[in-house]
């Protein structure tokens, strides 16, 4: 839950950055820090890193 909450607030203030100072590239950070939150989550899997990505893709 602190983590959805996180991402809401750092989704807002990009947000309102972007709007406010004209610059697009706030819009980005969201995005790059979901990216990052995926990626520790299958970092902490204790299995191999990419077997994890190849599982987690194979998946139907």
């Amino acid at each position: 839950m602190l983590t959805l909450l996180s991402l809401m607030v750092i989704t807002g203030v990009c947000l309102f950055l972007a709007l406010r100072q004209k610059k697009p590239i706030f819009l980005a950070v969201p995005f790059l820090s979901i990216f990052a939150y995926f990626l520790v989550q299958i970092i902490l899997v204790p299995a191999p890193f990419m077997e994890t990505v190849k599982f987690i893709f194979s998946l139907r």
